[in-house]
């Protein structure tokens, strides 16, 4: 996995700022108001963060925005961040403050002067969500990232609070890699053993091969990967850390480690993308892993499916009409909305085998999300208002952008088939609908669901505000907030 930032926590010391070597931050208000800190690096600079803040660029400066005076006279330090924060600040403004400061420190090492900062563990969050690259298969050696000291009143107080924030740095970073690394590499059966690895972190892990899952019926995920040379395979994940007896929330990822379309061939331009596509699986198992090392105190069950969509003489077609595990038929339309057939499977298999509280799955599936929704928020469908609420409280409240999408009988009704109990695709109209109402059918009455289209945030092709292009890890901090907030035990 890719490193993470080392980040360490110390007493603040303001005498000390003359001889930080590498990066220096200090904290200004929007006012001009300088701390401690900013005071002495003021004094030791001869006035230089005086005349900065007297300057018309910082009359227009916004909060967390990160200005950078270089070689600062009197100080040791290459470069003086002067972070522009308001003594009270939210937690997102702290993140953002740091990826601010990670995106300006590059690879040096970068002590910041934090003084009383409620918010200091949220900035060093920050740091360490924005502190990513995936150099794995890059052939010169990378700059390995200097450490990230926190100057702080309280730092154990702040270091305490910082653990189970890395925690979930971490499950970013796993599914960041998993969805960055090629097809090549991360088969189906690669995939499946850096999920075994996370037994040593606790987690139980089952992997159901294709002759226990042709036993089940999961007739409609093997059919996606039966073109295909890589076993397609169901991954099990427990984190029994709630009560015995209680359900637990299941999570479902869609893991198509590479999706040409299969013999509904996707057009050349863009097929690389398609290593994403495993992007929903990503998200399960960087959850997890999240989950595992904080010790949440609840139980959660992941599970994901993984297979290759590829065209080939023992490709399904289509025309096909495949019996699904719950034993419902479709007709398959296009082999290329292959996601719903692996879901669907999975969805039912995990509703039989735990009776979850409810389930959430997650998948790269449709390009008509991204059209509707842009690359800004993922698509969320439930038929449950209450874990749909506390979802959307969730992601709103950890910054990653989420937006309730409709469902209703007409949509449903795209699906009708001549010929089998549905059609894989409903036509174009509201296609990320239409798909959503396909995994709805395999949902039992009762059950609290949750789909989350994510084709639009998985991977994207700018910076974001934690992330550099490419994987982001969207949903690993939504999903874990929202266990924290609704499924913790006390």
């Amino acid at each position: 996995m890719s490193a993470l930032t080392p980040i360490r926590f110390s007493t603040f010391d303001p005498k000390s700022l003359a001889e930080v070597e590498g990066h220096l931050a200090v904290v200004v208000t929007p006012e001009g108001t300088m701390d401690q800190a900013a005071r002495s690096a003021n004094r030791l600079s001869k006035g230089a963060v005086a005349r900065l803040i007297a300057s018309d660029g910082f009359a227009k400066a916004k909060t967390g925005q990160v200005i950078t005076l270089a070689w600062p006279a009197g100080l040791a330090a290459e470069a003086l961040h002067v972070v522009v924060l308001p003594r009270r600040i939210t937690a997102i403004e702290a993140r953002k403050a740091g990826a601010k400061l990670a995106e300006a420190r590059g690879n040096k090492a970068l002590t910041v002067k934090a003084g009383n900062m409620s918010r200091a563990a949220d900035l060093a969050l920050g740091l360490a969500l924005r502190s990513y690259s995936f150099d794995a298969h890059k052939s010169a050696d990378s700059e390995t990232p200097g450490t990230v000291t926190i100057g702080h009143n309280k730092p154990e107080e702040i270091e305490a609070a910082f653990a189970p924030l890395m925690a979930v740095a971490e499950g970013v970073h796993m599914t960041r890699d998993l969805v960055n690394e090629p097809a090549n590499v991360l088969t189906t059966t690669e995939f499946a053993a850096r999920l075994e690895d996370m037994t040593s972190l606790g987690l139980e892990v089952e992997v159901l091969e294709e002759a226990e899952l042709e036993k089940l019926g999961m007739r409609t995920l093997l059919c996606v990967g039966q073109g295909s040379a890589s076993p397609s395979k169901v991954v099990v994940m427990k984190w029994n850390g709630g009560d015995k007896d209680a359900a637990p929330l299941a999570l479902v990822g869609k893991g198509v480690v590479f999706d040409t379309g299969g013999i509904s061939l996707k057009p050349a331009a863009g097929m690389e993308d398609m290593t994403m596509d495993m992007g929903g699986a990503g998200v399960v198992a960087g959850t997890m892993r999240a989950l595992a090392l904080r010790k949440a105190k609840a139980n959660v069950v992941g599970l994901v499916g993984l297979v290759e969509n590829m065209p080939s003489g023992t490709a399904i077609r289509p025309g096909d009409v495949v019996k699904s595990m719950k034993g419902d038929t479709v007709e398959i339309i296009n082999t290329d909305a292959e996601g719903r057939l692996v879901l669907c499977d999975v969805l039912w298999y995990t509703q039989e085998r735990f009776k979850p509280a409810g389930v959430i799955d997650l998948a790269t599936l449709t390009g008509a999300i991204i059209i509707g929704l842009g690359h800004d928020n993922a698509g969320v469908f439930s038929n449950d208002d209450k874990l749909c609420s506390a979802f959307l409280k969730a992601a709103e409240a950890e910054g990653e952008g989420a937006w309730r999408m409709p469902l209703g009988q007409a949509y449903d009704d795209q699906l009708k088939s001549n010929v089998a109990d549905m059609k894989n695709v409903g036509g174009r109209p509201a296609g990320s609908i239409t798909a959503a109402q396909f995994l709805q059918r395999f949902i039992k009455d009762g059950t609290p669901w949750i789909h989350l289209d994510i084709a639009g945030v998985a991977s994207v092709k700018s910076n974001t505000a934690y992330a550099p292009k490419g994987a982001t890890g969207w949903g690993v901090m939504a999903l874990s907030r929202l266990v924290q907030d609704q499924f913790e035990a006390e």
